[in-house]
């Protein structure tokens, strides 16, 4: 599992669009520290996009590559974020189409290391599993949608900014995911 990042990026907006321009006149070093202020939060996308730390950091380098190719089309006055988070996800949701065809179970997760008793453990591991296992069986944007708010704390006009897609759409995939994790965990609530 991949922890919460920060939501803002680490880069302020005017800093950020003279990196654009830099980027856009063929300066690289521009473009490194673009991918400096945005590669915590790609990488937290990304694993849950992808549910493979491998997939995902593959899928990171090709959206950094991809925006490097298309920064061209960037508009400097507008936010970087919102635009290559919707350039990740497309690539995310390419990735995942041809993943399919290949898809292997995942590794179980390992016990929590704590000190909790062996029963407890096991216990854990029954819920962190079966949770997972839950959000894995989501539609991968709804997927997405749920780990951006609920964990990444991304906002819904974030999540729909990276998403390419409005507010309500957003609510919405939040919403059914939401429904469809309480459904399948709801044996677990007492």
């Amino acid at each position: 599992m991949t922890v919460a990042v920060a939501v803002e990026p680490t880069i302020d907006r005017d800093a950020e669009q003279a990196l654009i321009l830099r980027v856009q006149r063929g300066d690289t070093a521009a473009f490194d520290s673009l991918v400096r202020g945005y590669v915590r939060r790609a990488r937290a996308i990304a694993n849950r996009l992808m549910g493979d730390p491998d997939d995902a950091d593959d899928l990171v380098q090709d959206a950094f590559l991809r925006a490097l190719e298309r920064i061209a089309t960037v508009d400097p006055a507008r936010p970087f974020g919102s635009w290559f988070f919707r350039v990740l996800v497309n690539a995310g949701m390419d990735a995942h189409r041809r993943r399919r065809v290949r898809r292997t179970e995942p590794e179980a997760p390992e016990a929590a290391s704590s000190m909790p008793s062996p029963a407890e453990s096991v216990e854990q591991a029954e819920i962190r599993d079966r949770f997972e296992r839950a959000l894995a069986a989501l539609p991968a944007r709804q997927r997405l949608v749920v780990w951006s708010f609920e964990v990444d704390g991304m906002s819904i006009k974030e999540i729909a900014g990276s998403l390419g897609v409005t507010e309500v759409t957003v609510r919405w995939y939040l919403h059914q995911g939401r429904r469809a994790l309480r459904t399948a965990l709801a044996d677990l609530r007492t």
